[in-house]
């Protein structure tokens, strides 16, 4: 388990969430809590939303009705009133961008620059986007590379580096920008079995420290050793939620059941 909750405020929730893609109606209504310093682990078969869910709350995907808050933060938009009545109204861009900062995310594909080394790569949105001097940047990289196991391999190139490797980097690089917040979409899924179990040493270290995490993932050894909340979804609602003993253990959905019959 992680470190527990720290705060009253939720980091994040999620209040009758809907994505549409055309015709696609992907996200149904999802309502979501996650305590400030909690792990949240998400399960649930591929095409039941789970990954567009974390894209909303990053902002990567603009939604479609629904509510999301980071931090007590309403994100993407703020309120006020038209005609009389209330209403939402988008954020700009710039504003947008500013929200995302307190957010990491780490993908299933980990989307190194190529021809920058790991520690370049850790270095660049430091700069960039926080504003670090190179200096600063460098510093905090090497030690965030230090952390995830990698200080001797600061130097080398993505193409130089194994898969789990390359996540390890990816990780650092989202906690360089200092985030309250940390998505991980799926992180271990294109990696080879024998490369999963460093990358999950990472992320159980990173709970150990009281991060707020939200994990999409497969892996059921994780969420029982580290969640403190399990979520299941199919077809784009949450069909079940609870303590990882009860959803894993005695899942009360058939559906949930299923699931989990098929990947235990």
């Amino acid at each position: 388990m992680s470190a527990g909750v720290r705060d009253e405020t939720p980091m994040v929730e999620v209040v009758d969430l809907h994505k549409e893609f055309g015709d696609a109606h992907v996200l149904r209504g999802v309502d979501l809590t996650v305590p400030t310093g909690s792990v949240c682990v998400v399960l649930g078969p591929s095409g039941s939303g789970k990954s567009t869910a974390l894209r909303c709350i990053n902002q990567l995907e603009s939604i479609t009705a629904g509510r999301i808050y980071v931090d007590g933060e309403l994100m993407g938009f703020r309120e006020g009133t038209h005609r009389g009545a209330p209403a939402l109204f988008a954020l700009h861009p710039r504003e947008i961008a500013r929200q995302r900062t307190k957010i990491g995310m780490v993908f299933q594909r980990f989307n190194l620059f190529p021809h920058m080394t790991a520690l370049g790569n850790v270095v660049e949105a430091q700069v960039q986007v926080l504003g670090r001097s190179k200096s600063a940047a460098r510093a905090r990289a090497v030690e965030l590379l230090e952390r995830v196991g990698l200080t001797d391999h600061r130097d080398h190139y993505p193409a130089q580096l194994s898969g789990g490797q390359q996540q390890r980097v990816a990780i650092a690089r989202a906690l360089a920008m200092d985030p309250e917040l940390m998505l991980f979409d799926e992180p271990t899924s294109a990696l080879d079995p024998e490369l999963v179990g460093e990358v999950l040493a990472v992320m159980r270290s990173l709970a150990e420290t009281g991060m707020t995490m939200i994990v999409v993932t497969h892996e059921i050894g994780f969420a029982r050793e580290v969640a403190d909340q399990v979520v299941f979804m199919a077809d784009g609602v949450v069909v079940e939620q609870g303590l990882p003993e009860q959803v894993l253990t005695s899942p009360r959905e058939a559906r949930t059941q299923d699931f989990l019959a098929r990947v235990l």
